[in-house]
Parts: structure tokens; sequence; C-alpha cells
């Protein structure tokens, strides 16, 4: 018959990941991660002025910001902030403003006391949505993204939404957890000194201190 010599045989299915490809974008996900940087400073602040709950949730946040620069880079709007100088400067000051009163609000907080497990501020002042603003506020990591992620995209498979998505998801997952790890231990540290009021004002303003100059570094980058 014809079809046994494969004229009409139906095309054997192509897997949307390759992965080879794929352990390839983790080992380099998780040298990029453990390269000391911004995020994992601002995490470390949160952690400092809150505690592990407080930097938990910065993470979550910064993670997904990176959710929504992997949806941005699929989409081409990333590509927006690399041709126009206007676009990526509007975003930059914004985050570096962000940043910058995050860390006023630091400094000019008053001292915990003897109370360790302070209340989390809730809505606009919340670690999470400070973390989610903060990563989706930064052209820097958008621009990133639109460099780093195509190179692990194959679109001779198909999806390649999906792909973006999946390898924006690994990089959040893996993220996540080492700034995780991170926030335990020195969430650990922190609940050592809290109890002097001395220690923790300084707390505060190393937190305040670091959040500024984030904010400097944002503002004073080029693209």
């Amino acid at each position: 018959m014809p079809w046994q010599k494969g004229v009409n045989r139906v095309p054997e299915t192509t897997a949307m990941i390759d992965w080879s490809s794929y352990l390839l974008f983790v080992l380099a996900c998780i040298a990029l991660i453990l390269v000391p940087g911004p995020a994992q400073a601002l995490v470390l602040a949160k952690t400092l002025s809150g505690g592990r709950k407080a930097g938990a949730l910065s993470a979550v946040g910064l993670n997904i910001g990176t959710l929504v620069h992997t949806l941005a880079a699929a989409l081409g709007i990333s590509a927006i902030l690399a041709t126009s100088a206007l676009a990526f400067s509007v975003v930059k000051y914004l985050g570096a403003a962000y940043l910058v009163w995050l860390g006023i609000r630091s400094l000019r907080a008053r001292a915990p006391g003897a109370t360790p497990a302070a209340a989390l501020p809730s809505g606009s002042g919340s670690p999470l949505v400070q973390g989610v603003a903060a990563g989706v506020l930064n052209p820097k990591v958008a621009l990133f993204f639109l460099a780093f992620l195509p190179q692990f995209v194959d679109p001779g498979r198909g999806g390649v939404l999906a792909q973006f998505l999946v390898l924006g998801a690994t990089m959040a997952v893996l993220d996540t957890l080492y700034e995780l790890a991170l926030v335990a231990v020195f969430a650990r540290l922190r609940g050592r000194y809290l109890a002097n009021p001395r220690v923790a004002r300084w707390q505060a303003r190393i937190s305040g201190v670091v959040l500024i100059a984030l904010g400097v570094r944002l503002a004073v980058q080029d693209r």
C-alpha cells in the first residue's frame, strides 16, 4: 500500500521543548541568579526591616515581575523600550523614584522597639506589591529578557508564546527559591538582634540606604 511507504504518513509530533536546550537554559539561570544584584539587595533589605514574611513576599513580588517581563518579551512589548528612548526613560525614572520613595519611608520609620513581628502594611505599602512594582518598573530587566529568552525559543517547534512562558516561569521559580533561602538565613540573624532598639533603628537605616542606592543606580543607568 502507498501509505506503508510513508507517502501519506502522519508526521511525528515535535516536542515543544528541546530538553538539551532547556537544561542549558536552567544552568544559565542558576549562574545568573547566583550573581548578587539589585533583586537580592531589595529582598534582604525588606527582610531586615520587616522580617521573614516581608522578605518572602518581596521575593515572590519580584518574580511576578519576572513573569510580566516574560510576557512582554513574548508579545514584543519590550522591543518598544529597546527602540524608544522616551519610553525607556519614563519607565526607568518611575522605577527609580519608587525605590527612593521606599528608602525614604524606611529611613523615616519609627524603630519597632522590642516587638520583633510588626504587622505588615497592606495596600500599596505591602511587600508583595512593592516587589511587583520594583520588578516591573525596571526597564533593564525588560531588555535583558528580550535579549536572553529568545536564544532558547525555537519557532520550528511551535507554541512560541508557550515556550516563552515556560522559560520565564522556570527562571522565576529558581530565583524565588534562591531568594527564599537568603530570606531564611537573614531572618534568623534579624531575630537574634531585633530586641535591641538601637540595632532595629540601624536595620531600618541600612534598608533605607540600600533602597535609595538602588533607585539612584537605576536612574543613572543607560540602555
